[in-house]
């Protein structure tokens, strides 16, 4: 199972398209919001998309829970759970929606940390990144027991110093 997650975007159109059909063998597509664009915008399409502070246009839900690859996704922008402070409501909230994995933005910083066996990602910004100069987003897989993160540069493709092995309690 692999799933691309992106986030952060801000009305960026052509490169969302890109990503997409440069990594067309994914199983899921996440956009964790701030996309500026409206919900039918042809290059969001086949993105799961949540609504960002900075998307005002109705359509978007503000979180999504997605299933897959045996997986509890919760999916948000994370404004909401004031992330950029804390990720202990953003927790509390993952806690009540029994996720395995977070995907979220806002910050636009890059991260990923496992908390209380759950993981949690940023996938950073494709268009205005904090804490580093590459323009970054992720791709997560699971194999077996574990969880392989692997991060791009939008313009240079993998990082692969950045590349993360996550294992959780639940058995994939």
């Amino acid at each position: 199972m692999k799933i691309l997650i992106v986030s952060d975007s801000h009305g960026l159109t052509s490169e969302l398209t890109q990503i997409r059909e440069r990594h067309s063998d994914v199983d899921l597509m996440i956009h964790c919001g701030d996309s500026e664009l409206q919900a039918g915008d042809e290059s969001i399409k086949g993105y799961t998309v949540v609504r960002g502070n900075c998307d005002f246009h109705a359509g978007f839900p503000e979180d999504v829970i997605e299933e897959a690859g045996g997986l509890r996704i919760f999916v948000t922008h994370g404004h909401r759970y004031s992330v950029k402070s804390s990720l202990m409501n953003l927790s509390y909230r993952a806690r009540e929606a029994g996720a395995d994995i977070v995907c979220f933005g806002h910050s636009h910083c890059l991260g990923a940390e496992v908390v209380n066996n759950t993981l949690f990602i940023n996938p950073g910004s494709i268009r205005l990144p904090r804490g580093r100069n590459e323009k970054t987003y992720v791709i997560l897989e699971t194999k077996e027991k574990d969880i392989i993160l692997e991060v791009y540069d939008l313009a240079n493709g993998e990082i692969p110093e950045l590349a993360q092995k996550f294992s959780l309690a639940k058995t994939l």
